[in-house]
Protein backbone atom coordinates (compact mmCIF):
# COMPACT_ATOMS: atom_id res chain seq x y z
CA UNK A 1 0.00 0.00 0.00
CA UNK A 2 1.42 3.61 -1.30
CA UNK A 3 0.87 6.48 0.71
CA UNK A 4 1.10 9.83 -1.39
CA UNK A 5 1.62 13.04 0.86
CA UNK A 6 1.74 16.36 -0.85
CA UNK A 7 3.08 19.47 0.37
CA UNK A 8 3.45 23.21 -0.90
CA UNK A 9 0.05 24.53 -0.93
CA UNK A 10 -1.02 27.95 0.08
CA UNK A 11 -1.91 31.25 -1.23
CA UNK A 12 -0.07 33.73 -3.30
CA UNK A 13 -1.03 36.49 -5.23
CA UNK A 14 -1.74 36.28 -9.17
CA UNK A 15 1.78 35.93 -10.89
CA UNK A 16 3.52 34.43 -8.48
CA UNK A 17 4.73 30.72 -7.63
CA UNK A 18 4.31 27.67 -5.77
CA UNK A 19 6.23 24.24 -5.91
CA UNK A 20 3.91 21.48 -4.68
CA UNK A 21 5.68 18.48 -3.74
CA UNK A 22 4.57 14.36 -3.75
CA UNK A 23 6.85 12.30 -1.00
CA UNK A 24 5.54 8.42 -1.35
CA UNK A 25 6.00 5.91 1.41
CA UNK A 26 4.98 2.37 1.97
CA UNK A 27 5.82 1.40 -1.39
CA UNK A 28 8.17 2.76 -4.52
CA UNK A 29 6.53 5.03 -6.85
CA UNK A 30 9.81 5.10 -9.11
CA UNK A 31 8.79 2.25 -11.89
CA UNK A 32 5.72 4.37 -12.48
CA UNK A 33 3.58 6.99 -13.90
CA UNK A 34 2.39 9.76 -12.19
CA UNK A 35 0.45 13.10 -11.96
CA UNK A 36 -0.95 16.15 -10.57
CA UNK A 37 -4.95 16.85 -10.57
CA UNK A 38 -6.77 19.96 -9.47
CA UNK A 39 -10.44 19.80 -8.13
CA UNK A 40 -12.53 22.82 -7.55
CA UNK A 41 -15.48 21.70 -5.56
CA UNK A 42 -18.78 21.14 -7.42
CA UNK A 43 -16.21 21.24 -10.54
CA UNK A 44 -14.47 17.87 -12.88
CA UNK A 45 -11.70 16.90 -11.97
CA UNK A 46 -8.22 18.09 -14.23
CA UNK A 47 -5.46 16.17 -15.36
CA UNK A 48 -2.93 19.04 -15.06
CA UNK A 49 0.47 17.46 -15.66
CA UNK A 50 1.86 13.44 -16.06
CA UNK A 51 5.24 12.30 -15.92
CA UNK A 52 6.23 8.88 -16.98
CA UNK A 53 8.43 6.81 -14.62
CA UNK A 54 11.65 7.71 -16.00
CA UNK A 55 10.43 11.14 -16.19
CA UNK A 56 11.35 11.45 -20.04
CA UNK A 57 8.00 12.13 -21.31
CA UNK A 58 5.97 14.50 -19.93
CA UNK A 59 2.66 15.83 -20.38
CA UNK A 60 0.08 19.32 -19.36
CA UNK A 61 -3.13 20.47 -19.97
CA UNK A 62 -3.64 23.18 -21.91
CA UNK A 63 -4.58 25.26 -19.34
CA UNK A 64 -0.95 25.19 -17.43
CA UNK A 65 0.85 24.45 -20.48
CA UNK A 66 4.47 27.13 -19.97
CA UNK A 67 3.44 27.38 -16.12
CA UNK A 68 3.91 24.47 -15.04
CA UNK A 69 6.28 21.88 -14.53
CA UNK A 70 6.14 18.64 -13.72
CA UNK A 71 9.14 16.38 -12.42
CA UNK A 72 10.57 13.45 -10.61
CA UNK A 73 13.37 12.26 -8.09
CA UNK A 74 13.01 8.43 -8.21
CA UNK A 75 15.71 8.26 -5.79
CA UNK A 76 13.64 10.14 -3.13
CA UNK A 77 10.13 8.48 -4.10
CA UNK A 78 9.35 12.39 -4.95
CA UNK A 79 7.60 13.77 -7.87
CA UNK A 80 7.09 18.07 -7.53
CA UNK A 81 4.90 20.24 -9.91
CA UNK A 82 6.32 24.26 -10.18
CA UNK A 83 3.82 26.60 -10.82
CA UNK A 84 4.67 29.85 -12.36
CA UNK A 85 2.64 32.57 -13.59
CA UNK A 86 -0.23 31.93 -11.53
CA UNK A 87 -3.60 32.67 -12.12
CA UNK A 88 -6.94 32.98 -10.01
CA UNK A 89 -8.44 30.30 -12.01
CA UNK A 90 -5.36 27.79 -10.99
CA UNK A 91 -7.69 28.16 -7.33
CA UNK A 92 -8.22 24.68 -6.71
CA UNK A 93 -6.80 21.13 -4.39
CA UNK A 94 -4.12 19.66 -6.13
CA UNK A 95 -3.79 15.77 -5.54
CA UNK A 96 -0.76 13.85 -6.53
CA UNK A 97 -1.44 10.46 -8.16
CA UNK A 98 0.24 7.29 -9.49
CA UNK A 99 -0.95 5.06 -11.83
CA UNK A 100 0.54 1.39 -11.47
CA UNK A 101 -0.21 0.22 -15.25
CA UNK A 102 2.24 2.80 -16.26
CA UNK A 103 5.39 1.02 -16.98
CA UNK A 104 6.53 2.57 -19.66
CA UNK A 105 7.60 6.22 -21.20
CA UNK A 106 4.71 5.88 -23.84
CA UNK A 107 2.58 3.87 -21.70
CA UNK A 108 1.30 7.10 -19.12
CA UNK A 109 -1.64 7.84 -17.73
CA UNK A 110 -4.10 10.05 -19.71
CA UNK A 111 -6.72 10.56 -17.52
CA UNK A 112 -7.58 11.13 -13.83
CA UNK A 113 -9.71 7.64 -13.77
CA UNK A 114 -6.26 5.90 -14.89
CA UNK A 115 -4.74 6.27 -11.69
CA UNK A 116 -4.86 4.27 -8.82
CA UNK A 117 -3.67 6.08 -5.67
CA UNK A 118 -3.98 9.11 -4.67
CA UNK A 119 -2.91 11.45 -2.17
CA UNK A 120 -4.73 13.67 0.41
CA UNK A 121 -4.28 17.19 -1.45
CA UNK A 122 -2.99 19.71 -0.75
CA UNK A 123 -4.99 23.52 -1.30
CA UNK A 124 -3.86 26.46 -3.61
CA UNK A 125 -5.85 29.34 -3.83
CA UNK A 126 -4.56 32.25 -6.06
CA UNK A 127 -5.97 35.99 -5.81
CA UNK A 128 -6.35 38.54 -7.90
Amino acid sequence: QVQLVESGGGMVQAGGSLRLSCAASGRTVSDYGMGWIRQVPGKARELVAVISWSGEYTSYADSVKGRFTISRDNAKNTVTLQMNSLKPEDTADYYCAVDFQSRTNWDVPRRSSDFDSWGQGTQVTVSS
